[in-house]
C-alpha cells in the first residue's frame, strides 16, 4: 500500500514517544514492501531561509518536512494559531511536491495533524486512518476548564469523527475515547506501541561504575524516566520516599527527564526533607540511560495518567524490575505480579509498599523482570504492531469528506455526569 503518514514530530524532531513511534512504524511497513511518505515540519522557530522545506529518503521512507512560514507565532504562547500555520504548511508541501503520487490511506497522529491530514483526505479521496494517543480531557483529569482545553477537545472531537477508522494504543484508551467523543468502542481499533529491544542491554562494567556514581555505598537505587509533567505522578513518588527510606535506609532515587513541573518537584522534594537523596538529571543520552536502567534496584512510573507507557516497555528490553501504576495502559503493559508490581494511581502509601515488596525479594523482581522482557517479541515487536496497523489500513473504506457540527463541551468534569 501507499501510506501518507501525517505527524508533527518526527526525529530529529522529537518532542515525546509520538516521535518514536512515528518513526519505528513507518520504518517497519516501509521494510515489509509498503510505500511510505511521512509528512512532518522542520523545528519550531526556525526560518525557511535557514531551514527550507525537505524532500529526502531515510530508511526508505519519503520524508517532507515543511518550513516554518514567516508568521511570527510561538508554540507556547499561540499554541492554536501556530498549530494551524503549521497544518497549512503541511497541506502546501504535499500539494505541490508529491505530484502525481497519490496515498492509498492517510495517517493521522493525534490532533495537532487533524486539520492538514484531513484536508488531504478529502482532496486526495483517500481514507483516513487517526491514531489518537492521548486526550486533552485525560491529560487534565477530566477537566476542560481553559479556553485553549476546550480548542483542543473539539479538534480532538473532529479528527476522531472525520476519521474513518480510529486507533488507540491500548484498550483503557479505547474506553476513554469511546466515552469523551460518544464513539462505539468496537468499532475503535486497538494497536499497542512496540518496541526496539536492541541498544538497551549494557556491559556489567557499566552497570557497575553507574551504581558507584549514583549509589557509592551501596544503596537501593530507584529510577524514574520521561516527562516531567503532573500526570506522571512524580510527585507521588517523591512523597513516598521518606516511607521507602524508613524500610529501606539510603533509598535514593533518580529523575532523568525534563518538563513544566521540574521546578515543582524539587520544591517537592525539599518540603518531603529528601532533596539530597535525589538526583535530577535532566534528559539523558540513550547509552546512559541503558546503564542506569541496568542498574537501578527498580524502575518506578507512577503516572495518574498514562494511555500506553512505552517507557515501561524500554525498562523491560534493559531488564529492569519494574513498579508501576495501574493508569490506563500501564495497567495492560505491567501485569501485577507476573512482570512487575502495579499500584492503583495516587496512592503514596500503595506506591511505597510497592517499592518495598521490589527491595525486600530481588530474586522473586528478577523473575518478574525476565517475564516482562519475554514478552517484547511476541506482544509489543514493531514487526507485530506494523503487521496490524497495516490490516487495519487495508479494512478502512473511503468515508469521504464530512461537514460536522461543532461538539457540545461539558461544563464539570467529562468523565462524569454531564452538566
Amino acid at each position: 500500500m501507499r501510506v501518507l503518514m501525517v505527524s508533527w514530530e518526527y526525529p530529529p524532531v522529537v518532542v515525546g514517544g509520538l516521535g518514536r513511534h512515528v518513526h519505528e512504524l513507518a520504518r517497519e511497513l516501509a521494510e515489509a514492501g509498503h510505500e511510505v511518505v511521512v509528512l512532518s515540519r522542520r523545528p519550531a522557530g526556525s526560518d525557511a531561509a535557514t531551514h527550507p522545506t525537505v524532500d529526502e529518503r531515510v530508511d526508505g521512507i519519503r520524508v517532507l518536512r515543511a518550513a516554518e512560514d514567516p508568521a511570527h507565532l510561538e508554540f507556547e504562547r499561540d499554541m492554536i494559531a501556530w498549530t494551524l500555520a503549521m497544518g497549512h504548511a503541511m497541506v502546501r508541501a504535499a500539494l505541490t511536491r508529491l505530484g502525481d503520487w497519490r496515498p492509498d490511506v492517510v495517517h493521522a497522529h493525534d490532533w495537532l495533524v487533524a486539520h492538514p491530514a484531513i484536508a488531504l483526505a478529502d482532496v486526495l479521496g483517500a481514507p483516513l486512518v487517526a491514531t489518537l494517543h492521548a486526550t486533552e480531557a485525560g491529560r487534565h483529569a477530566g477537566w476542560l476548564s481553559a479556553p485553549l482545553n476546550r480548542q483542543v477537545h473539539s479538534i480532538e472531537w473532529w479528527l476522531a469523527h472525520r476519521a474513518d477508522t480510529v486507533i488507540t494504543c491500548s484498550r483503557s484508551m479505547r474506553d476513554e475515547v469511546a466515552t469523551l467523543f460518544e464513539l462505539d468502542p468496537d468499532a475503535i481499533a486497538v494497536v499497542h506501541n512496540g518496541i526496539t529491544p536492541r541498544g538497551w542491554r549494557v556491559s556489567a562494567g557499566r552497570v557497575a561504575a553507574t551504581r558507584e556514581r549514583y549509589a557509592p555505598t551501596g544503596e537501593p537505587l530507584l529510577l524514574y524516566f520521561g516527562r516531567l509533567e503532573y500526570e506522571k505522578g512524580v510527585q507521588d513518588l517523591i512523597a513516598a520516599l521518606p516511607r521507602i527510606r524508613r524500610r529501606h535506609p539510603g533509598t535514593r532515587l533518580v529523575v532523568a527527564g525534563r518538563g513544566t513541573q521540574e521546578e515543582f518537584l524539587v520544591g517537592e522534594a525539599r518540603r518531603h526533607r529528601v532533596r539530597r537523596s535525589i538526583d535530577f538529571v535532566g534528559h539523558l543520552p540513550d547509552t546512559e540511560l541503558a546503564a542506569l536502567l541496568a542498574a537501578a534496584h527498580a524502575v518506578v512510573l507512577p503516572s495518574r495518567y498514562e494511555p500506553f507507557g512505552i517507557v515501561a516497555l524500554e525498562a523491560a528490553a534493559a531488564g529492569a524490575p519494574l513498579v508501576a501504576s495501574s493508569a490506563g495502559g500501564l495497567g495492560e503493559v505491567v501485569l501485577d505480579g507476573i512482570t512487575g508490581v502495579s499500584f492503583t494511581p495516587g496512592d503514596v502509601p500503595g506506591l511505597a509498599r510497592a517499592v518495598g515488596s521490589v527491595l525486600d525479594d530481588p530474586a522473586a523482581a528478577t523473575v518478574r523482570a525476565r517475564a516482562a522482557g519475554s514478552r517484547l517479541g511476541s506482544d509489543f515487536d514493531w514487526s507485530v504492531i506494523a503487521s496490524r496497523t497495516a490490516a487495519v489500513y487495508a479494512q478502512t473504506p473511503a468515508g469521504g469528506p464530512l461537514e460536522l457540527e461543532r461538539p457540545k463541551i461539558p461544563t464539570g468534569n467529562v468523565f462524569g455526569p454531564a452538566d
